[in-house]
């Protein structure tokens, strides 16, 4: 069975925002029943041009339905502009975490609102036009070369559970390998532009990498840290037990925390211990 944090199943058992606005500003239909998730989205607009309102409907499973509720919720406020920066990242970091086997749909999620955005814009849909690679679940290569690229897979599973592609029959799978190396190719041989990071994306990055990957050393010698703030790339901790009366606190915060918040989350983040 799966993990479900608990704001996945908030979202699942109390969606929000379900139904279908008439005469919308933004209309998208992803996916279909036959291939297992389908989900429908609408929004409208206030004279600002903001996202007044968003609604879905959707077929699929717990995660689908959580990833759409909590899609409305957060596009609604932000401007087209804003809207059209939101990532599948972003998705599964507002419901706290998605099971890697289900990060589909918070893609799913992000297809909807970029093809609505799209429609309001008056963008014609060349996803017809596209090559599909899966067959079964009527996955083109764009959407597999975009899945690698903004998360960063690096194994046929990964794509799977990303995408769906190569989950059905198999046929695919020669052909996802293929894309999958080319992509990785292109990426590791030359400079990667960082994408821009939502600030939602990173304090769930630190948080994860406080509790992963600092918090256990730090307890092991009898001391702690809590997260008190992120302010842009600022970082402000307070230290705890041990930490807190250590003289050699100011080095630990530069050379082990803040070196590894950089090295896992982003390169120009600083630390700094809260003011007493």
């Amino acid at each position: 069975m799966w993990e479900y944090t608990d704001k996945v199943r908030d979202h699942f058992l109390n969606p929000r925002n379900v139904g279908e606005i008439e005469n919308a500003d933004g209309f998208a239909e992803v996916g279909s029943i036959a291939c297992g998730d389908a989900l429908r989205l609408t929004f409208k607009l206030d004279e600002n041009k903001r996202i007044v309102d968003a609604r879905f409907k959707t077929f699929g499973c717990a995660s689908a339905i959580a990833s759409a509720s909590a899609l409305t919720e957060m596009i609604k406020g932000m401007t087209v502009e804003e809207a059209s920066k939101v990532t599948n990242q972003d998705i599964a970091a507002y419901l706290g975490g998605l099971p890697q086997e289900k990060m589909h749909c918070s893609v799913l999620g992000r297809e909807a609102l970029e093809k609505a955005i799209g429609h309001y814009e008056g963008k014609k849909d060349e996803a017809e036009q596209e090559k599909i690679v899966c067959e079964c679940f009527g996955v083109t290569e764009t959407e597999i070369v975009r899945a690698i690229k903004e998360n960063n897979l690096q194994s046929l599973e990964e794509v799977t559970n990303y995408t769906k592609a190569g989950g059905g029959c198999g046929g695919c799978h020669g052909a996802i390998l293929e894309i999958l190396g080319r992509v990785r190719a292109e990426m590791e041989n030359k400079p990667v532009e960082r994408p821009k990071m939502s600030n939602l994306r990173k304090i769930k990055l630190i948080e994860e990498t406080l509790e992963q990957q600092i918090r256990p050393s730090l307890r092991h010698d009898g001391g702690d840290i809590e997260l008190i703030d992120v302010i842009g790339n600022r970082v402000l901790v307070a230290t705890r037990g041990a930490c807190a009366s250590c003289q050699a606190s100011n080095q630990t915060l530069k050379n082990f925390v803040e070196a590894k918040l950089r090295e896992l989350v982003w390169p120009e983040l600083v630390v700094e211990e809260e003011a007493q």
